[in-house]
């Protein structure tokens, strides 16, 4: 079961945490993979590369930063003429920067909207229509826990994982009939670049175990196996979906 042979899958956002072990998991199952991050010193893909050789295949790897159409348009062109026409998309690249919501400024806005939803949205148009002409595809997009509740500190990044929740919704329903499917994974806390400052502060970390009813956070492994199975061919009948991978936060 899960058996990715003869895919290929794109994963943005691949140089740390979620990106990193989703597309470590996506190599383990057999995908041809191609990772893709900002052009910046700290995002390198040369861990994510070498994990994934260290699972037997080497991914391809290319800068695309989501927030450039021009980028997106180049980036999926090249990886097509490397590895062949994409079968699974993983829209993992996102940005949080909390912020109470009387502090926020447009900039914020902006650039979370514009990398978060934005950068997903022209990601999956611009393989959608070759996944259209072979009747197969798989888009999945991380959205978060923060999408389906509020939490505070985070009113934009919140805003932007719900906006994503509706968005496979949408997507999903228009591109069944082509044998798309379009669905989204939705994590609860996991200790990454992104929140671990935060993490390390106790009154928050004790919010945060408080409402996880299994009392502790998500690992990254755990989020890119639901990510596995929503890619793979057992999953053809899941569809404008949103998986909560949460230990239960939004169950109460």
């Amino acid at each position: 079961m899960f058996n990715l042979a003869g895919r290929t899958a794109v994963v943005t956002g691949a140089s740390t945490g979620l990106g990193q072990a989703i597309a470590v998991a996506l190599t383990k199952a057999g995908a041809r993979v191609a990772i893709t991050n900002r052009s910046e010193p700290s995002l390198s893909l040369d861990e994510t590369a070498a994990l994934c050789a260290a699972q037997g295949a080497a991914p391809t790897t290319r800068t695309i930063d989501v927030r450039d159409l021009a980028q997106i348009t180049t980036g999926v062109a090249t990886i097509t003429a490397e590895l062949g026409p994409i079968d699974i998309l993983v829209n993992n690249a996102g940005i949080n920067r909390p912020r109470p919501g009387l502090e926020v400024g447009v900039d914020e806005w902006d650039d979370h909207f514009n990398t978060n939803v934005r950068g997903g949205f022209f990601c999956a148009q611009a393989v959608a229509p070759t996944m259209i002409e072979r009747g197969f595809g798989r888009v999945i997009f991380i959205s978060s826990q923060s999408g389906l509740v509020g939490i505070p500190g985070q009113p934009v990044y919140c805003a932007t994982k719900g906006a994503i929740v509706n968005l496979v919704r949408t997507l999903g329903v228009e591109w069944a009939q082509h044998g798309i499917t379009v669905n989204s994974v939705a994590p609860t806390f996991v200790e990454t670049n992104l929140t671990r400052e935060r993490l390390q502060q106790p009154e928050f970390r004790a919010f945060v175990l408080g409402k996880i009813p299994s009392g502790r956070l998500a690992t990254p492994e755990e989020i890119a196996h639901a990510v596995v199975y929503l890619a793979s061919d057992e999953a053809a009948m899941v569809n404008c979906v949103t998986l909560p991978v949460d230990g239960g936060w939004t169950a109460w």
